[in-house]
């Protein structure tokens, strides 16, 4: 499938800002089942961007912009090529072992009744069915909430809802696998699940199952992500994965605007 993606974000401040810091993590990479066949960010100011990898090895870059700045529109347009995988995980660049995603954070912290949750509907049996179940499960318990994540809400609070983002659906499928002893992981990216237009990038978790690998689990749809899917980053949780982060220098408060529209490309 050829995806084609346009993200744009808008910052906007109540006063000057001297300088502005943003690690972007909106690359996607090349792997065995994506290709990407285009990929540009613009900014509509002066900046200074230089590319790196995050300590969890996702690809980044560095976003140096100096003021006056009142706003700031970063665009990211692209198109990539996917192809059908079962979920399984090949040719990423991985850095650190799988052990390193059973660590708790605090968007991700051990909770008592996801892992009652996660031993009940998991089961008996091999590991990739006891997630597949618990994926299943998810999706079932929880109706989808397609606006914007809530800023800072946990995992185990977002479990006690009715509704959910993609957000909260990757980290409570990650807060319960870690229960039941696999190591598991936050993936932010692009999807056409949640409809070609949405207010944020979407959000999943993979799961590391011994003699597979990473193996992907989306709870908004009950299954593996596939051909819909572009992955862009990887970590314990959604904030080490944000497509945006950094700080600023100046006064005053900021307002934030995203837009993500994600198709199928003729």
């Amino acid at each position: 499938m050829r995806l084609s993606i346009d993200h744009r974000t808008v910052y906007r401040f109540s006063e000057p800002q001297s300088r502005l810091v943003q690690m972007l993590r909106m690359t996607p990479e090349n792997s065995h089942d994506q290709t990407v066949a285009r990929w540009r960010i613009d900014v509509d100011h002066d900046a200074t961007m230089r590319r790196g990898r995050d300590g969890f090895g996702n690809a980044i870059t560095m976003l140096y912009v100096e003021g006056p700045l009142l706003d700031i529109e970063i665009a990211v347009r692209g198109e990539v090529l996917t192809s059908h995988s079962d979920g399984v995980v090949r040719g990423v660049n991985e850095v650190l072992p799988p052990a390193v995603y059973l660590r708790s954070t605090d968007a991700t912290p051990r909770d008592p009744g996801i892992a009652a949750f996660a031993r009940e509907v998991a089961g008996a049996g091999g590991v990739i069915g006891q997630l597949h179940r618990l994926n299943a499960a998810l999706h079932g318990r929880f109706a989808l909430d397609r606006g914007r994540p809530e800023a800072g809400l946990s995992a185990g609070a977002a479990f006690t809802r009715e509704t959910a983002t993609s957000r909260d659906l990757a980290q409570i499928f990650a807060v319960a696998a870690r229960s039941l002893g696999v190591p598991a992981r936050y993936v932010s990216g692009y999807s056409i699940v949640e409809g070609s237009l949405r207010p944020t990038p979407h959000g999943w978790a993979e799961a590391h199952v011994e003699g597979l690998g990473w193996v992907g689990f989306d709870p908004c749809t009950g299954r593996s992500p596939q051909e819909e899917s572009v992955r862009v980053a990887a970590a314990l949780d959604a904030a080490g994965a944000a497509p945006v982060a950094g700080s600023r220098l100046g006064e005053g408060d900021e307002e934030l605007d995203v837009a993500v529209k994600v198709s199928a490309a003729q």
